[in-house]
């Protein structure tokens, strides 16, 4: 039996240390009051209705937009944060916006959120827009867009309900 060289089994362990960093680092990104990151791309996407909705009809708002799906765990232990803010800021000039990413029906992605009290509007997400937003680097993907339709932060992974209500109560002070 032959033994691998040295620099094959550290080869082997630095990228396994560069896979588990890179997997387990939560690249989110807030701004200070004040400060943007950017424009948010317009959309028009069918709601689990299939009427249309657009980003342009929050405009004014707050807008906490969620790109999740229904598979995903991470996005599933969101949820319950995101309808309890939901209820805590919808009638202070704040939505949260679901943008699912499912490749199943609407009628399925419905059912699965009525299942678990998801009291906000829900989209169903094109590859193009999902693309836009950032959802190809991982989901959950969210993503607080101030009252001016600027991109306030941004955050890859199971984030806490605190730093969502830290970034809604910066944005709406802008």
């Amino acid at each position: 039996m032959s033994k691998a060289p040295w620099f094959v089994f550290t080869a082997s362990v630095l990228v396994s240390s560069a896979l588990f960093f890179t997997a387990c680092s939560n690249p989110s990104q807030a701004s200070s009051p004040g400060k943007t990151l950017g424009a948010a791309p317009p959309w028009t996407l069918k709601d689990l209705d299939g009427h249309p909705v657009s980003l342009s009809d929050f405009k004014g708002k707050v807008v906490v937009l969620d790109l999740w799906a229904t598979w995903c765990p991470p996005c599933r232990a969101e949820l319950p944060h995101f309808v309890e803010l939901q209820n805590e800021w919808k009638d202070k000039g704040v939505t949260i916006v679901g943008m699912s990413v499912d490749s199943i029906v609407p009628a399925d992605v419905a059912k699965f959120a009525k299942a678990n009290g998801m009291n906000y509007p829900i989209v169903m997400a094109d590859e193009a827009t999902a693309s836009a937003y950032g959802a190809d680097n991982g989901i959950p993907f969210t993503i607080v867009i101030d009252k001016n339709g600027q991109v306030v932060a941004r955050h890859l992974g199971l984030t806490d309900k605190s730093v969502f209500e830290d970034d809604i109560k910066n944005a709406l002070a802008d």
